[in-house]
């Protein structure tokens, strides 16, 4: 079993003690054969290694293997009175995919770390600016430039800041404010009340606080004018981050107090469609590839659409490849595994 695949602590309390072992084997019988039950034993000390190494309870093991929560209980016990082949045989289905997933997710190449790129710099410097004034900020980079890793990365090193993402399901007044209020942990149920109680949530955390909304594009105008509100009456940061679109409703020609108000009120714009092409080679770098054609042909894929994303899917890729033939990774190696990702004609 591999240590570093996790799977999760479960549903259930775990005790240690629930999974000692069986001190009686279920007793040979028209249903029930010697090699069946030397098969359940084998299946008990496999469930046993497993449970304990993820911290499961025996109502977690149940709900994963897909037995029903009785019918478990009495078979681990030896006391199932039924027939023991079918329900061995789901058990040893069960744990013979958990340690497939497991020596899979072993074999997949992590990711570098994030990084401190000029990119990302530029990104974090934006936050920084939006908390310390306190002001309403966009940031706008193309797709795959490491917005929300770099939004991700500001949140858990920086002291009052509430990272929350919207969607199409979440874009009205209500639904983003229902998305904020679950990442403040507001509780309010009257909702005319509830985007006061985020406000007060955020004015009482102190001057330095920032709300960071992601995906910011898919905000309608009504909560756009919202954020705004949150900044001039509850004077904290926002930052709405996304793709262009956010902001070419405000570059356009379009009128009304409501845009004037929203656009006099956007203190810093940050916008870049492309990474660095510095950036690129540190990243790229960061994969240990060396080779002076397979940082060429990475650039390239930089440079597409998916940026920084198009080159991780495909060095995973590429390094499984390697891996699997245990040499180096090649520049055959990363040119087959972006053409066996067939999206070159959607980058």
């Amino acid at each position: 079993m591999n240590k570093n695949f996790s799977i999760g602590a479960g549903n259930g309390q775990y005790n240690a003690a629930s999974w000692e072992r069986p001190v009686q084997a279920p007793e040979v019988s028209a249903n029930k054969s010697e090699a069946d039950i030397e098969k359940w034993w084998l299946l008990i000390d496999r469930v046993i290694a497993v449970a304990r190494h993820y911290r499961w309870s025996k109502a977690e093991v149940t709900r994963r293997s897909g037995m029903k929560e009785g019918t478990f209980s009495q078979w681990f016990s030896g006391r199932y009175d039924g027939r023991l082949d079918g329900h061995n045989t789901t058990i040893e289905q069960w744990l013979d995919a958990l340690e497939a997933s497991a020596s899979v997710a072993a074999m997949i190449p992590k990711s570098p770390n994030f990084m401190t790129l000029r990119g990302t710099s530029e990104v974090q410097e934006t936050l920084t600016w939006a908390q310390i004034c306190p002001d309403l900020v966009m940031i706008t980079l193309g797709a795959g430039m490491g917005k929300t890793a770099t939004c991700e990365y500001y949140t858990n090193t920086r002291p009052h800041v509430y990272h929350a993402t919207v969607s199409e399901s979440t874009k009205t007044v209500h639904g983003m404010l229902t998305e904020l209020a679950e990442q403040l942990g507001v509780q309010e149920n009257n909702p005319a009340k509830l985007a006061r109680a985020i406000g007060m949530k955020l004015k009482r955390t102190g001057e330095g606080t920032l709300l960071i909304v992601d995906e910011g594009q898919h905000l309608n105008d009504e909560a756009l004018n919202q954020l705004r509100h949150f900044v001039d009456v509850y004077k904290c940061g926002v930052a709405v981050v996304g793709n262009s679109e956010v902001y070419s409703r405000f570059s356009s020609t379009r009128k009304g107090q409501s845009y004037a108000q929203l656009k006099s009120r956007i203190g810093k714009r940050l916008q870049r469609e492309q990474p660095y092409p510095e950036d690129l080679q540190t990243y790229i770098a960061a994969w240990n590839v060396t080779d002076p054609a397979c940082i060429k042909f990475l650039m390239g894929i930089g440079m597409k659409g998916g940026a920084f994303r198009q080159i991780e899917k495909t060095m995973r890729m590429a390094l499984m490849v390697a891996l699997g033939a245990g040499t180096e990774v090649s520049l055959k190696d990363i040119q087959a595994a972006w053409k066996n990702r067939d999206v070159e004609d959607m980058a």
